[in-house]
């Protein structure tokens, strides 16, 4: 499954995520911060959607109420 994803509130502008059998394959982010969205990407990569999801949700990034971690969180949950 591919989920083609478009985050909301953050400086990241599209995600694209390879799921298979319920485990990330790949993540693919455009914009934001490169080095800690590659880092983030790295991370997720064979893991479990669903300790993906329970990992990254609720995070903020300052004083916003979403980040990139929690948008990719939203984007995971179509997985499951």
């Amino acid at each position: 499954m591919t989920i083609e994803y478009t985050p909301k509130g953050v400086c990241s502008k599209a995600f694209r995520i390879e799921v298979e059998e319920g485990v990330i394959r790949s993540v693919q982010v455009r914009g934001g911060c490169d080095g800690n969205l590659q880092g983030l990407s790295a991370l997720l990569r064979g893991m479990r959607v669903e300790e993906a999801v329970a990992r990254l949700e609720g995070i903020r990034c300052g004083a916003r109420a979403t980040s990139c971690p929690d948008q990719m969180a939203r984007a995971l949950k179509s997985a499951i």
